[in-house]
């Protein structure tokens, strides 16, 4: 949406307003974490005076629409549809409550609003809406919106409709039983004989993603490597759109520190170097106010910090515990560890990964969890961190895209070559690869394997270069920051979906 705006793209947004947001990272007593969930007040947004209805379990639904200006953030226009008004009873206000709800009725709820009342949004402002870009399948509902608009012809629809997949993980492309959608008004005013003889029912259930995918003219995946897994994965069924790749990207113009590259392109390591150190001493003082560990700017720090998902393996460094604290506490050349991310607030099994590394690190005088990785934190983090660790699960991480701000800001990616990574890294230039083993094997034998690859890059290769060759650390430092712009920053982005996938000029 910045990008968009800095190009002067003929583009609008529309998403949803939580009414409490996605939720706040708090800690208990104990420090481990806690999902607070807390009513957020949105000042910059304006009252557009429009409020329209939407049908959603055959019961009209009132929608009301904000306006987010371009000149508050810097972004294209943007609209935020909520039902938490007082015109609605209590359970349809709650519609707008919480982002990734774990009630599969509230979900497809949430669908509904954002697709129906998205499309019904540019019907009521009068906008003549050349192309609609479905992000995800979360707003599938439109798909039906606009077939039932254009008189039932799926090829009209396909004129307008375009899609992003992003991820191959379950949870990113729902399945709901085809049934309880029909009995929501999930496909609004086409039958669901009509939804089966257009061949999207598959064993009683009907997938967001592949139906998206039967709906547009062309899709895209979020990178080269998830553009081949998309294909592998919906390739093979009959009616599917083609799908390119367009890799995910970062907005520069927020992301970047100024003096870093100032003195960058001044070619000044005194000034680059000095940057840095202020920059780490910011995320130090972060890490102390929140855990007690005062850490060292002089000592290498690597980062893990990301959406906290079981996949991608937060805990993978700590496998080999005792080869682990060897590292870290090397009396000459000691590693410092910080980690932050949010898990989905109902995923206890990420949740427990969370607590178990701070349970496991607290002792440590020279690692630190912090919670709260919102985007002042997750600036922080990237902007103070030397090594930006990344360990998905090969080939599950769709793009990955917090190592192209790390890199922006002189953090050098140290990561499984999966998502961006293999279009960007080269081993020991300008990043490190940690090798991952044979697919097919045993998730707990990749582990061993890949946790060994982990330490041993860090240990055998970047220790040594950053205590020992600190120029030539910094030779791959800056080489990461001159190679990630301008190909992962969103301008090629947005220019890539503009030209490939909109047709716009």
């Amino acid at each position: 949406m910045r990008s968009a705006y800095e190009l002067k793209q003929n583009l609008v947004g529309i998403g949803i307003l939580w009414s409490f947001g996605y939720y706040d990272q708090g800690r208990n007593e104990d420090m481990s974490m806690r999902a607070d969930f807390r009513i957020k007040q949105y000042s910059f947004l304006q009252d557009t005076g429009l409020v329209f209805p939407i049908n959603i379990h055959n019961a009209q639904v009132l929608v009301k629409a904000l306006y987010l200006a371009p000149e508050t953030f810097g972004t294209v226009p943007m609209f935020f549809l909520t039902t938490d008004i007082p015109e609605n009873d209590y359970l349809s206000r709650t519609i707008s409550h919480h982002l990734y709800d774990a009630d599969t009725a509230a979900r497809v709820a949430q669908s509904i609003l954002l697709g129906v009342g998205g499309g019904k949004l540019l019907d009521v402002l009068g906008r003549q809406t050349e192309v609609y870009h479905l992000n995800e399948g979360h707003g599938l509902p439109l798909a039906f919106y606009l077939y039932d608009k254009h008189g039932r012809d799926l090829e009209e629809v396909k004129k307008r409709l375009v899609f992003t997949t992003h991820t191959p993980e379950l949870a990113g492309n729902e399945e709901h039983p085809v049934k309880l959608l029909h009995k929501m008004s999930f496909f609004g005013n086409v039958p669901l004989e009509e939804v089966e003889r257009l061949g999207l029912v598959e064993n009683g259930n009907l997938n967001y993603t592949l139906t998206a995918l039967r709906f547009s003219r062309i899709a895209n995946g979020v990178s080269k490597v998830h553009g081949e897994v998309a294909n592998e994965m919906w390739g093979h069924y009959q009616g599917i759109c083609p799908i390119i790749a367009i890799t995910n990207s970062q907005n520069g113009t927020y992301w970047r520190d100024k003096q870093l590259h100032a003195a960058l392109a001044a070619n000044d390591d005194a000034a680059l170097l000095a940057r840095k150190k202020e920059l780490k001493q910011e995320l130090f003082k972060i890490v102390a106010d929140q855990t007690g560990t005062l850490l060292d700017p002089e000592v290498l720090t690597v980062v893990w910090a990301r959406r906290f998902a079981s996949y991608k393996r937060a805990d993978l460094i700590l496998r080999h515990f005792e080869r682990f604290l060897e590292i870290v506490n090397s009396e000459d050349r000691p590693v410092q560890v910080i980690w932050a991310g949010k898990p989905y607030p109902k995923d206890y099994g990420a949740i427990g990964l969370f607590n178990d590394i701070i349970a496991k690190t607290k002792n440590l005088n020279n690692c630190a969890v912090v919670t709260g990785y919102e985007l002042g934190l997750s600036a922080a983090l990237k902007k103070g961190s030397d090594v930006w660790l990344n360990t998905p699960r090969f080939p599950r991480e769709a793009s990955g895209t917090s190592g192209m701000t790390a890199a922006m800001n002189a953090s050098v990616s140290l990561s499984i070559a999966d998502g961006w990574i293999p279009e960007f890294v080269r081993h020991g230039e300008n990043g490190f690869i940690i090798e991952h083993t044979d697919i097919n094997q045993p998730d707990h034998v990749k582990d061993d394997i890949e946790a060994t690859n982990v330490l041993d890059v860090l240990q055998n290769e970047i220790v040594p270069l950053y205590y020992g060759q600190p120029e030539k650390f910094l030779e791959i430092v800056k080489t990461g920051m001159r190679e990630v712009e301008p190909e992962f920053e969103s301008h090629r982005m947005a220019t890539e979906y503009y030209e490939r996938m909109y047709n716009a000029k």
